[in-house]
């Protein structure tokens, strides 16, 4: 049999801020000691603050230290030890330490990403507003990304059975309005039209847009938006063969029978997307950026600081991370070798004799 047909994923972990419920959500997905027979993981972080929260939540389970990602074995929970001095835990309150640690495990695991040692990246939470107060200029993952690969991308949420986009992301509710605009709308339908191709495998991807305004905006009645922004944007995509439909009001558009009609769903703003997708995917939501050249995923929730240590962090949605990652840089590279090995449709053409002959199109 092929080495290629057992090739084990690597999947990159950076642990979010260790004083939140990253660490546990972690260590519980890894728990069943027969994981590794599924993917290669290799977590970016402290040693000795994960053996000290194992303990914790009273899991057996052993790991091999290294210095980098290139040494990972797999077979093995590795863990790239960036910091070997004891760390101060104070769980449930960000600190100093573990927000240079959240800071310090994303950085190294986004270039383990761009060197080719990992195959694909998930994050645990992080608090951005504290990575912001020790130099993240980021409101986000999706922003790091982007500037550290070049290219935009898109915050995706994403189940088998729901798949919602945000045209904005982290930013004031009162600047939505002024940061769309027809031509960004275009592009993120496009993005997201080849990345369900690619990334999710689905042949012709039926995307609906939400309005900005309640109703959709009631015929400029509540808003003008719809009418010079977002429905232009969806005719001219439609046009161009991206089958884009709406504006749909928000308000009653997440009912079974509406948002199941369709392949993805492309909201105009954070909460407007985020709220109805974590009431009806809960536990199972995964968030994917899109549109990039490396596969990230993260579980659809945050530090949870509340709960932090206290063993009820339920770890399903960090869990569908991974196999959402590892699926989608699995399709992505099925595509990539479909495309790649396209035949060339060559024309007949005809000689002086009457012979039909192939030649190459022109």
């Amino acid at each position: 049999m092929s080495t290629k047909h057992h090739y084990k994923v690597r999947v990159g972990i950076s642990v979010g801020d260790f004083n939140g419920i990253g660490p546990e959500i972690i260590l519980k997905s890894l728990k069943d000691k027969s994981i590794t027979d599924f993917f290669t993981p290799i977590i970016f972080g402290s040693g000795k603050l994960l053996s000290y929260q194992k303990n914790i939540f009273k899991l057996q389970m052993n790991f091999n230290y290294i210095s980098k990602a290139t040494e990972a074995t797999a077979g093995k929970i590795n863990v790239v030890n960036l910091w070997k001095d004891n760390v101060a835990v104070e769980l449930g309150t960000p600190t100093e330490e573990s927000t240079r640690m959240a800071k310090d495990s994303l950085e190294a695991a986004v270039e383990a990403l761009k060197n080719g040692e990992v195959d694909i990246l998930v994050t645990a939470p992080i608090n951005k507003d504290e990575m912001m107060k020790y130099g993240f200029k980021h409101t986000g993952h999706t922003g790091y990304l982007e500037e550290k690969f070049g290219k935009r991308g898109l915050m995706f949420l994403v189940t088998d059975s729901l798949k919602v986009a945000v045209s904005t992301h982290h930013i004031p509710l009162a600047e939505v309005a002024s940061s769309i605009s027809k031509d960004k709308i275009k592009s993120q339908l496009k993005l997201l039209n080849a990345c369900l191709k690619e990334d999710f495998c689905i042949e012709k991807p039926k995307i609906a847009v939400l309005g900005l305004n309640p109703h959709a905006g009631d015929g400029g009645t509540i808003g003008k938006e719809e009418i010079e922004i977002i429905s232009p944007a969806i005719k001219e995509s439609f046009d161009e063969g991206i089958m884009a439909f709406g504006p749909y009001p928000a308000d009653s558009f997440f009912q079974p029978d509406k948002y199941k009609a369709f392949d993805a769903v492309l909201a105009m703003y954070h909460d407007q997307g985020l709220a109805p997708f974590k009431t009806i995917a809960y536990e199972d939501g995964v968030n994917y950026t899109a549109g990039l050249p490396f596969v990230r995923t993260s579980p659809d929730h945050g530090t949870a600081y509340d709960i932090a240590g206290k063993n009820m962090a339920d770890e399903q949605s960090f869990e569908e991370a991974i196999f959402t990652g590892i699926k989608i840089f699995q399709n992505r590279k099925e595509y990539q070798e479909l495309v790649k090995n396209k035949l060339v449709i060559k024309d007949k053409r005809y000689n002086a004799d009457g012979i039909d002959e192939d030649l190459p199109d022109e």
